[in-house]
């Protein structure tokens, strides 16, 4: 990749808690901060309560593919990759260059309180200032 087009800064929006679906931005996000891009992450409705405890324990496959949740996550454990994603949040944060955001008000629908949250979790933040922010800081913005 030409050095004058590398990516400095992306930013993540997600918006569904189930497995499979919050597992692709996070690899994506692993992989990035992995070549020293800082990855600004915010979890927007149902997926604010994979940033707690019991939230992030939850997160299972639905729908069509629901019956599949054990051969994928073996799948994954034999590319020798996390099967947890809490596991996938502690990588992220061992980089140093991401931040994991909950939307404030997605939070208060979902009874996320600071608190209560993950000790990788990084804030409770408005929305709108998240985007602005991306809009003027990020080289990329992503939405999962």
């Amino acid at each position: 990749m030409n050095p004058t087009k590398q990516k400095k800064r992306i930013g993540i929006i997600i918006r569904d808690d189930r497995y499979d679906k919050i597992l692709t931005p996070l690899v994506m996000a692993l992989g990035m901060a992995e070549k020293g891009v800082q990855v600004d992450l915010l979890f927007v409705n149902w997926a604010v309560r994979a940033l707690t405890p019991e939230g992030v324990k939850s997160l299972k496959i639905d729908g069509r593919h629901a019956t599949e949740e054990t051969w994928l996550r073996e799948r994954i454990a034999k590319q020798n990759f996390p099967v947890e994603i809490h596991d996938y949040f502690k990588l992220l944060k061992a980089t140093g260059k991401v931040t994991l955001n909950g939307c404030f008000i997605s939070a208060n629908a979902f009874d996320v309180r600071q608190e209560n949250m993950i000790a990788e979790a990084d804030d409770l933040v408005d929305t709108a200032s998240f985007m602005e922010e991306m809009i003027n800081e990020a080289n990329h913005c992503q939405y999962f």
